[in-house]
This record gives C-alpha cells, sequence and structure tokens, in this order.
C-alpha cells in the first residue's frame, strides 16, 4: 500500500516538474528524487544516499540533462559521465596509463559507481578490483602475497603497490631498461622498510645484500638492463615460500630459474648464495671468515706501509733541510766526479712491461672503482662516461687481458734469470736469493732494521743494493695479486665454466676476495707505491728512471751504494754506463704519459677517500 501510495506522489511531482519546464532551462538541479522516480529499478535512494557520492544531484555528473521533459521524451541523448570534472588528478594518471591506451575507462573498473564508497585503503577492494580482469587463474591470489592481503595484512603487497591505482604504466616483460629497472624498483619499496618488515618477521637483509651484490650495484649505478631484479628470480606474482616445491627459489627449481642468464647453470653453480651475508657468521661461515682474513690483510698492510710512509716522509723533509743548511755553509759532501753520468737501470722490455702495468691497472681502478663505490655520484658519472656498465665490463676485462700478458712475460723472464742467463753467477737457488733477484732475503731485514734507526734519527740512511725492500715487495705482490685478484676474477668472468666443478658459494668467495684484494691494490699503489717512488722528499715530484731506464752516478751512489760496490769489484760498471736520452718526442710522450698516470691515480685515491668519509664504501 505505502508504495503505491510512494508512487502515486512520485508521478504528481513529475507532472508538476513537467508543466515547469523553464526552471530546469534556467540552470537549477533536478531533485535526485525526481530521477529516481524513473531509475529506482536501477538503483536504490537509500545505497545512493550513502555512496561517496551521495551528496552530489544525479545532474552533478549528467551535466547535459538541462530539460527534464526533453529527456523524458528521449530529446536529449544522455553522454557518458566525465569524471574528470571532479576527479583531475586520477583522471591525468589514467590519461597516461596503459589503461587508457587500451580504451578501459572509469566505469569499467568503478561498476558500482552508485553505490561507490570510500575504500578506506583496504587492500582487498583494490584486489578485487583488479582481478576482474586479471589474473585468471590465481596466480597471484595464491602467492605469499595474495593470501597476506586476503587475511587482512594490509603491509602485504597488493596490485596497486607495485603498479600504482591509476598511473598504470605500459611493461614489455622487462626487456628494456624501464621494465628492468621495474623488476627490482617495486620491490624495494616494501623490503627495504625496516619496520614493516620486522613487524611482519621478514628478513631485513634482502635488499642490503642485493645491494652489495654484482646485479644492485648495476641497479644502483642505472644500468639494470644486463643484470637480475628481484622479479627475475622471485617471479612477480607467484612469490611463494623457498620450502614450497613451486617456489621458483626451491632448490629444485634454481637451476632452471638461473637458465634464463645462464644457459649451461648446473646444480653446482645453483648453490650460490643470493642473498649471503659476510658479516652472518652463523648462516654463512665461509663469507665471514673470508671477511675477516681479507679484512685483515687489508688493515695490517695498511697500517705498517701508511706508518713507513708517513716516517719517511717526515724524515725525509729532516734530510733535505739539513742538505740545504750544508750547501748554505758550503760544507756540503765532496764533489762527485761524472755525478750526472747515465747508467743504464732498466732496458726497454722492463719499461715496455711498466707501460702495460700503469695501462693495465689504470683500466681496471677506472672501470672496477665505480662498481666498488657504486653509491657515490662520482661512480655514477665514470659509468656514464663508459657509455654503461657493459663497456666499463668490456674495457675492464681488456685491463685484465693486458695483465695476464705482462704476468706471462715475467714469469718467461724469472724462468730466464734462474736457469739461461749467463751473466749471472751461481746456480738457480743462489740467483733466487742472490743481490740481482727480486725475491726476499736475509739482507731485506737488515736494511728495514737500518732504515728504521735512521727514520728515528738513531743512525745513517741506509745505502741498497741492485732492489730495496719496499720494491721486492711490489714485486712479489703481483704475484699475490694474480692469484687473489686474477684468479678470483677469471671466476666471475667464467662462472658457467667454474660453476662446471665448484659450488656456487664459491663465487661468494670470490667476489669477496676480488673486491676486498683490488682495494687493497689500488689503496697500495695510489698512496705508498706513490710516495715510494715519485712523492718521497728525495724524489719528488716524479721519479722518470722506469720511463728511461736511466739513473745518474750520484743517485746510484747515494741510493745503492752496494750496488755500485758489487759492480766495481767485479768490473762490470762501464757496461751498464749510457747515453742520456736525447728523444725530444719520446722524453715528452712517455713522460706525459707519466704525469697523466700519476695524477689519475691521485685524482681515484682522492675519490676513495670521499667514499669512505662519506661512508659509501662498500
Amino acid at each position: 500500500m505505502l508504495s503505491i501510495l510512494f508512487r502515486c506522489i512520485t508521478l504528481m511531482f513529475l507532472a508538476v516538474v513537467c508543466a515547469l519546464p523553464a526552471h530546469a532551462e534556467q540552470g537549477m538541479a533536478i531533485d535526485p528524487a525526481t530521477c529516481l522516480g524513473c531509475h529506482s529499478n536501477k538503483m536504490s535512494i537509500h545505497d545512493f544516499a550513502a555512496s561517496v557520492h551521495g551528496k552530489n544531484a544525479c545532474t552533478s555528473c549528467h551535466v547535459d540533462i538541462t530539460d527534464l521533459a526533453k529527456h523524458m521524451r528521449k530529446e536529449i541523448k544522455v553522454q557518458k559521465v566525465q569524471c574528470e570534472r571532479c576527479h583531475k588528478k586520477q583522471n591525468s594518471e589514467h590519461y597516461a596509463s596503459v589503461h587508457a591506451e587500451k580504451g578501459v575507462t572509469c566505469a569499467q573498473c568503478h561498476t558500482d559507481i552508485h553505490t561507490h564508497n570510500y575504500w578506506k585503503n583496504d587492500k582487498r577492494i583494490a584486489v578485487a578490483k583488479c582481478v576482474q580482469c586479471h589474473d585468471k587463474e590465481a596466480v597471484y591470489q595464491k602467492s605469499v602475497h595474495g593470501k597476506a592481503v586476503a587475511t587482512g595484512n594490509m603491509d602485504s603487497a597488493a596490485c596497486h603497490d607495485c603498479h600504482n591505482l591509476h598511473a598504470i604504466d605500459k611493461l614489455t616483460g622487462g626487456t628494456d631498461h624501464k621494465g628492468r629497472e621495474f623488476h627490482t624498483r617495486v620491490c624495494m619499496k616494501c623490503h627495504s622498510d625496516e619496520k614493516m618488515m620486522t613487524r611482519n618477521k621478514v628478513t631485513t637483509v634482502a635488499v642490503k645484500s642485493y645491494m652489495e651484490s654484482y646485479h644492485g650495484k648495476n641497479y644502483r649505478l642505472g644500468f639494470p638492463d644486463k643484470v637480475a631484479g628481484c622479479a627475475d628470480c622471485h617471479t612477480a606474482h607467484s612469490v611463494l615460500p623457498k620450502s614450497d616445491p613451486k617456489s621458483s627459489v626451491n632448490p629444485a627449481n634454481m637451476v632452471k630459474q638461473c637458465a634464463p642468464c645462464h644457459p649451461k647453470a648446473t646444480p653446482l653453480f645453483a648453490k650460490f648464495y643470493a642473498h649471503g651475508e659476510m658479516t652472518n657468521r652463523h648462516e654463512y661461515p665461509i663469507l665471514f671468515y673470508t671477511f675477516v682474513a681479507m679484512t685483515g690483510l687489508l688493515l695490517s698492510t695498511f697500517a705498517v706501509f701508511w706508518m713507513h710512509t708517513l716516517l719517511w716522509m717526515f724524515r725525509g723533509f729532516v734530510e733535505n733541510r739539513e742538505k740545504a743548511d750544508m750547501l748554505a755553509a758550503g760544507t756540503h759532501h765532496h764533489v762527485i766526479a761524472d755525478a750526472h753520468k747515465q747508467y743504464r737501470r732498466f732496458n726497454r722490455v722492463h719499461i715496455f712491461m711498466h707501460i702495460l702495468v700503469i695501462t693495465s691497472f689504470l683500466l681496471l681502478s677506472l672501470t672496477g672503482l665505480p662498481l666498488k663505490f657504486c653509491t657515490q655520484p662520482w661512480a655514477v658519472s665514470l659509468m656514464n662516461l663508459y657509455g654503461g656498465s657493459a663497456n666499463a665490463g668490456f674495457l675492464h676485462r681488456v685491463g685484465a687481458a693486458i695483465t695476464f700478458v705482462y704476468f706471462g712475460m715475467a714469469l718467461v723472464m724469472s724462468v730466464n734469470f734462474l736457469f739461461i742467463r749467463k751473466d749471472i753467477k751461481g746456480n738457480p737457488l743462489q740467483r733466487l736469493f742472490g743481490p740481482d733477484s727480486l725475491c726476499f732475503n736475509l739482507r731485506d731485514i737488515k736494511d728495514v732494521y737500518f732504515m728504521v734507526r735512521w727514520f728515528f734519527f738513531k743512525g745513517p740512511k741506509p745505502t741498497f743494493e741492485r732492489w730495496t725492500y719496499w720494491e721486492k715487495f711490489d714485486f712479489v705482490a703481483v704475484f699475490w695479486g694474480m692469484f687473489a685478484i686474477g684468479g678470483s676474477g677469471l671466476m666471475l668472468w667464467f662462472p658457467e665454466f667454474f660453476g662446471m666443478f665448484l659450488p656456487g658459494w664459491a663465487f661468494n668467495v670470490a667476489t669477496i676476495v676480488h673486491s676486498d684484494e683490488a682495494l687493497l691494490a689500488t689503496g697500495f699503489i695510489f698512496s705508498v707505491h706513490f710516495f715510494n717512488t715519485h712523492g718521497r722528499p728525495e724524489k719528488f715530484p716524479m721519479d722518470f728512471v722506469i720511463f728511461n731506464g736511466q739513473i745518474g752516478k750520484e743517485e746510484m751512489l747515494e741510493e745503492r751504494g752496494d750496488q755500485w760496490k758489487r759492480y766495481e769489484e767485479d768490473g762490470i760498471t762501464e757496461q751498464f754506463a749510457c747515453k742520456r736520452t736525447s728523444g725530444v718526442v719520446y722524453d715528452f710522450l712517455v713522460k706525459g704519459f707519466g704525469f697523466l698516470a700519476l695524477c689519475t691515480g691521485i685524482g681515484l685515491l682522492l675519490l676513495m677517500i670521499l667514499a669512505f668519509m662519506s661512508g659509501g664504501g662498500h
């Protein structure tokens, strides 16, 4: 009865409105109750009133209906609602999205437009909308993220957390730069939130360990195109616990998961610790003790040689002042006959080898340090200068190849020195520990002792034989470095080959060794070696003996007096006499190269110091 009465009242009201069409034509809003008189079968006045649009009149959206009578006579064609009139921000995001490109409009997602209520950030509502068209096989809904959202965990990732609500970008399957970056960026948003991960009992080591890996460093530098991102291993939507047989990171599935990037991956190869933490002794003892050993080597080497450098710097400065005072007083040491006569210290092969060493070392440093210090702005700039990490990797391998060349030459020369040369006295063992050898012997202990006494003003500066103890250390370090840096570098260069007979965690060890040994080498060469050869007061600003192979008689007597005495006793001194290098072009080019290399090394050293001061050392 009440229903019939309501309809009669509505019809009477409509008759009155139809008789007064001018009101609508003057722009007055039409009462929603009027509209519901005809459209109550399609929508509920109670549900509409309770919705987010309930305070609006029907004509707030259907703005084209300005004359009710004409509308009822179907003389006005009802147009599609223009949501952008109110929702400008959402519309601008949607306009540039893949949904707009595919012709998906607002109403196709918001099908409940007349009963729509604010979602109150309930991710279940957003997921329910997305799965109307996507995830027909419930891949996401069966994942750890989907299940968590379904149970009401609003921390878990829902569709819009990765893809946004309206600004949904077009993805190409992760084959371009944007797609490759997306594979990792969206995961980091949640997994780098320590508070969120802690309250959900999810490990926070994943992001840190990934960012310290080769893959993560490339991502940080802005070149994710050629490395694996989070979704490449864990998949985008079907993220499952490692213990689940269907999980992409289940041990039984790891070879298959590695294969897209490493086609020849083996079960051994797949034992790589993707998120191995070298500071975690309990979970990764091998990585931990490797890290401890390398850190100990770094600290002890730098502590000893930096102290040696500082003591020498001060003592050399004082000695130079003393010599200057003696010259001023006219009491300087006696005049040496033919003081500037030149003697051959290095031959052309030695010079060529040293140029190879400089070239390869600078190539390796310039391309390796940006990866080591990937968080630094200068590292990104250098990588961009090279045209990307792929080009830097190529140059790095060129430097490595040159290193193997000069190391091979050193081995051949060592064999020649020990077994073949006729101008060296003694059997191979005597040659190995003789004065012309670069191998350590008992004399070096004495030289170190007297050098330290000189540092502390306890005795005169010692003179040396053909090789000093610091030169021998440089040479022996090359052999150690070739096994440490070279061996680990080869493993990282050809992982699939070594993965055929080495377990995957060996690459974690190789990464630690390669990184820390490279840091030791660059830090040592650019500080200690540069000081010993070029920066000490006796040589500053540069010693060119390695570029022209010559040393003056006065300098040789002062620094290598014992070698001079031995040569005089053997009567071979003049065999090493030579004319001063007179090639202007040669001198200019070679010395210019030397200065450029020196300045480059010092520049890299300053950048390394800056990185450590800003907490960017990895």
